[in-house]
């Protein structure tokens, strides 16, 4: 699923405003702007926007491509440490529900959590997702 990139959770003003005048304005082109570190050098010399960053950025991109994963489950999934749809694809559905719990009922990130079956479908979806992002050049 594509979405326009304000619904990247914790892009500033600035960085949309700047990443828009590049030609970037969904999810799906933010991805493939940032999906390999030369091209992340490439956008932070262009943008401004550190290398870190837009990898951050691109990660939840990556999980926004899963049916049902919207911009808070996102921050939450980061939280409980599953930064990537890699990481996703190995995770057990009855553990990171638990995890996911556990951190919303303390930080208090989402109103409703997932239910465990949306959890299942988010892996089996992720293992059958084709990798987009590299990490080394």
């Amino acid at each position: 699923m594509t979405y326009p990139i304000t619904h990247i959770e914790g892009l500033d003003a600035d960085e949309i405003r700047t990443l828009k005048s590049l030609g970037i304005r969904t999810t799906e082109r933010l991805l493939e702007a940032a999906k390999s570190p030369k091209a992340r050098r490439q956008l932070w010399e262009k943008s401004g926007i550190t290398e870190k960053r837009l990898l951050k950025f691109a990660n939840a991109c990556d999980h926004m491509r899963i049916k049902g994963m919207g911009r808070c489950y996102v921050v939450l999934l980061r939280e409980v440490g599953v930064d990537t749809v890699r990481e996703l694809r190995y995770r057990k559905p009855e553990n990171l529900a638990q995890r996911m719990a556990e951190t919303n009922k303390k930080k208090k990130l989402v109103r409703f959590l997932p239910p465990e079956k949306l959890i299942v479908r988010w892996i089996e979806h992720a293992k059958k997702l084709p990798l987009k992002i590299t990490y080394k050049d």
